[in-house]
């Protein structure tokens, strides 16, 4: 039990972040634009659950939106991540000369603009920050970690035996890579990709909070943060909510990708 206490509470907190975005997709207690001056700042209670904000808008009712708005940006973030650097990584794998080579010198080089500066990049190139600029900035920042993790994991598979006799017996490498080299890797991407969605997560919080993706009338935590900070000391329960959010939502996503890697990897395994 205790071995697998990281997935257990890893997935109760993702899964409470999916139920969030899903109750938003049907209802919600309030309308988290509605801007309502004789409720603001009120605390948590009847019917406003966790209070109101500055501008009398219900806090759980713009909680609820954010989650959607972060799960959304961590799914597109992550996916690009995974689609373009997990070939990539196969592909330097595979190829033990210059091109593969070229391609983790490459990897290193992305490696090292962080999402925050390339959003902020695109944010001056497109004119203005958006959820879309978010997404990129991040996918594109996630691409060298698996990247990576693909092609350590890639040269463990190219080396085994059953690797050899399917090249011997003239399966060519792009059948190789599909049949082979993916399934066996799709554990430890699978890893990476939880690690990269809190990573993303967070990532997106900063930029909210920055302004540099959503608009200001779209509720996302990292936005509601940044609004409560002229509260912190008169009123600290308005940003306690988002940035409990944030943290519990990262927090799970870790967990979760530390209890996966504790079930697949298996030098972990031999080890317990």
């Amino acid at each position: 039990m205790r071995r697998h206490l990281s997935l257990i509470v890893g997935t109760v907190l993702v899964g409470l972040v999916v139920l969030l975005a899903a109750v938003s997709l049907f209802w919600t207690p309030f309308d988290p634009g509605h801007v309502d001056a004789a409720s603001r700042l009120l605390g948590p209670g009847w019917p406003h659950l966790l209070g109101t904000d500055n501008l009398g808008q219900d806090i759980f009712s713009r909680l609820l939106i954010g989650a959607r708005v972060c799960l959304q940006v961590g799914v597109i973030a992550v996916a690009i991540g995974a689609v373009i650097g997990v070939p990539l990584g196969m592909a330097a794998a595979a190829s033990r000369s210059w091109p593969g080579k070229l391609i983790m010198r490459a990897s290193d080089i992305v490696y090292a603009f962080p999402a925050l500066l390339l959003a902020i990049l695109f944010a001056a190139a497109k004119g203005g920050g958006s959820i879309l600029t978010a997404m990129t900035a991040i996918g594109i920042g996630s691409v060298p970690a698996f990247a990576r993790i693909a092609r350590g994991a890639a040269l463990q598979v190219l080396n085994q035996d059953y690797v050899l006799a399917a090249r011997v017996s003239g399966i060519g490498s792009a059948r190789i890579a599909v049949t082979h080299v993916l399934p066996n890797i799709a554990p430890v991407v699978l890893v990476q990709a939880s690690v990269s969605f809190g990573l993303a997560i967070l990532a997106e919080a900063s930029l909210s909070y920055l302004g540099l993706s959503a608009p200001p009338a779209t509720p996302t935590w990292g936005r509601m943060l940044f609004d409560a900070q002229p509260y912190l000391f008169s009123n600290p329960v308005v940003a306690l909510w988002p940035g409990l959010s944030i943290a519990l939502a990262v927090l799970g996503f870790n967990l979760l990708g530390d209890g996966l890697r504790d079930r697949f990897d298996p030098t972990l395994l031999e080890v317990r």
